[in-house]
């Protein structure tokens, strides 16, 4: 085994759910600010970045949050509170930004490379996140991919539930991301979804179509804040081999 991989296996084996934190410790809110920026390296559905991440500092700031968080212990004693926000309501400015990007990378634009980046960004992002009221849109899709589907593997997934999915998948990916830099960091970490989102986003002032992915609090953990040894199924439940 390499050295790196012992390295990550030792922080993946000592990063776990921290309930309570000790509220006396040092803090380097630094590490927070890191831990977000290589949050955002993640990968996520078509590199499309359809997150937010909200830091919650001000002490006002974490008790409303904490309430809004059921006033569980993870919430009351985090030195920070992080909100993921899934932002499905920004494609098409992350589109635009890739369609730009694409033209930097590829700057001739008769290359085979360009006209499938171009392609894909201009023709096909915007028929997969496009969505009207009535989700119309997404039955019709639904429809040509089970028929393009009896001859050849076609994805599946295109309606207004589907979408929200990817984001929110693409939203757990980076909030990983940022739980093994904050392990990394010597902090812990505990990531919520017992929440009221809709408080949540009303504090946050988000508009209508953004969603809360979850709540993460951070710090440096107190003792009795892990509540139990560590449980797993047996490997052999969830490794399978084909």
């Amino acid at each position: 085994m390499k050295e790196t991989a012992k390295i990550f296996d030792q922080i993946v084996q000592e990063r776990r759910s921290v309930r309570v934190y000790d509220i006396e410790a040092e803090f380097d809110h630094e590490a927070v600010q890191r831990s977000i920026e290589r949050a955002i390296l993640a990968p996520n559905s078509s590199n499309m970045q359809l997150w937010e991440f909200y830091r919650i500092k001000s002490e006002e700031a974490k008790k409303q949050v904490a309430w809004m968080c059921m006033n569980q212990k993870a919430a009351k004693t985090a030195k920070e509170l992080v909100v993921i926000v899934g932002r499905r309501d920004l494609w098409k400015k992350r589109q635009r930004a890739l369609v730009q990007e694409m033209k930097r990378v590829y700057p001739d634009p008769y290359s085979k490379q360009a006209k499938r980046a171009m392609n894909y960004y201009e023709n096909l992002i915007p028929k997969y996140y496009w969505s009207d009221w009535f989700g119309l849109w997404g039955m019709i899709k639904k429809c040509i991919y089970f028929f393009a589907g009896l001859k050849r593997p076609m994805i599946r997934h295109g309606n207004n539930a589907d979408l929200r999915i990817s984001v929110h998948k693409s939203a757990a990916l980076a909030a990983q991301n940022f739980m093994m830099s904050m392990k990394a960091e010597g902090y812990d970490t505990c990531p919520m979804e017992g929440m009221d989102s809709l408080r949540i986003k009303r504090f946050l002032k988000l508009p209508r179509k953004a969603e809360v992915v979850m709540v993460i609090g951070c710090g440096p953990g107190a003792e009795g804040g892990i509540y139990s040894d560590r449980f797993r199924v047996p490997n052999s439940e969830v490794i399978l081999e084909v």
